[in-house]
This record gives structure tokens, sequence and C-alpha cells, in this order.
């Protein structure tokens, strides 16, 4: 996978483009909007990562241009600025995500993981979507576990599809955050862990099968994963050894 990398900053794209590369991509890195511009039109990229306020051009500029071109791979925008009408321009301009500096590397590389996850996967925009008995219809706005209606207001309907979409990642609470209810919260509110909560008790209650599930110091998951089924193994594995 390669990675348009667009950051004037010179050390922290350094930092970055070395993290990326360790994580197994192929890093293009450029530190003026016209030197990554000229990359964008004459070469082929999985992802971009474009900071907003570079010294000749704004990255706002040169996506609108990009898409303007009929482009139309994946843009995560980089940002010093925590402002939420910037990061409405960003998306309204052809942005697909936008991540507010500073930010932990491990974010970055599940929001670029996501963004290909996205652009490859062809049921991406379908209106049905499915994980085990667990069935949303988003034209419809319905959901059912089985044969069973389940009725969700607005915000968990939103939360339940952003988890179908990101089905199996581990999705930390301010990834979370900011793409659900577009916003960043603090690290101390539990916000998240209740609207978690709410949803798990809704999908998961009266289900052996859990959808649901915590990853202790990490954030949620959703994921077809029986927790009986996984526990078990390992201790048949344990007592084939003992014996």
């Amino acid at each position: 996978m390669k990675v348009l990398l667009i950051e004037d900053e010179k050390k922290l794209g350094e930092y970055i483009k070395k993290g990326l590369t360790e994580a197994g991509f192929i890093v293009d890195h450029h530190l003026t909007g016209l030197d990554g511009y000229h990359a964008l039109m004459t070469e082929e990229f999985s992802v971009i990562v474009m900071d907003v306020m570079l010294p000749d051009v704004s990255g706002f500029e040169l996506v609108r241009n990009y898409r303007a071109a009929g482009k139309h791979t994946p843009v995560l925008f980089l940002t010093a600025k925590d402002d939420l009408s910037d990061k409405i321009k960003g998306i309204e301009i052809g942005g697909d995500d936008y991540l507010t500096k500073p930010f932990a590397f491990a974010e970055l590389i599940v929001r670029i993981k996501s963004l290909l996850r996205r652009a490859n996967q062809s049921d991406y925009k379908s209106t049905l979507m499915q994980i085990a008995d667990l069935k949303m219809d988003i034209a419809k706005r319905t959901v059912h576990r089985g044969d069973a209606p389940i009725k969700l207001t607005a915000k968990e309907f939103s939360l339940l599809q952003f988890m179908l979409e990101r089905r199996g990642e581990v999705l930390p609470r301010s990834v979370i955050a900011s793409q659900v209810w577009d916003m960043n919260f603090d690290n101390d509110t539990n916000v998240i862990d209740v609207a978690i909560r709410r949803l798990r008790i809704k999908i998961d209650d009266n289900h052996n099968m859990k959808l649901i599930h915590t990853v202790r110091g990490m954030g949620y998951r959703l994921d077809a994963v029986d927790s009986d089924t996984t526990t078990h193994p390992s201790i048949e594995a344990q007592h084939s050894a003992a014996k």
C-alpha cells in the first residue's frame, strides 16, 4: 500500500513516515503543497495524508482541485486547529477523515486502515449490512437480531452503522467520538461508554453470541465471535498438554 504524505513539519513528517514504513506501507513524503500536488496528479496512491496548513497552498485547496479532476483516492486531513467548522469544510470539499494534532500514532494507523478497507470493500455503500444474525437496512432505518426488530435512537443507529462499517476493527473511544458525534471528547468522559452500554443491552442481551466486545485499554470492537467457543479450545489444549 502506497501512502502520499504532504506535511511541512519536517520532524513530524519523518516520524509519520518512519512509523508507516515500519507498519508495512510505502511512503512518499513531500514538504510543500506544490510538490505534493504534482505527485497527486502524476502517481497512484492507496491513501493520502494531507496537512491542512502548508507554506505555499492550503491542503483544502489541493484536495478541492484533486476531486475536481475526478480523483477518488481517500484523503485524511491533519491539522493543528481543533475547529469543527474546519472539519466540516474539509469533509465538504472531498476529505474522508480529519485528525487533529497532536495525535496518537496508533489512531493514525487505525484511521488509514479504515479508509483503505472502505475503499476496497465492495459492499461499503450497500444499504444492507449484516454480521451473524444482526441485520441493518440503512435505507429503511431498520435493525433486526434474527427475526426480532430492534428499536434504536438516531444516535444509536449511527453508532451501530459505524461499527458495522468497521466490523472486526478495534475502535478507540476518540475515533468513535469524532466519527459519530463529530467532536473530540476528553479522555475522562464516559459518554462513549454509556452509549456502548445502551447499545449492547439492545443488541446483545438475551443472545448467547455477543457482538459488541470491549478491548481493555483500547476501545470497542464489533465482531461475530462467541466468547464460549473461543474459550473452550484453549482449555482443551491445556488439558491435552497436561496428558
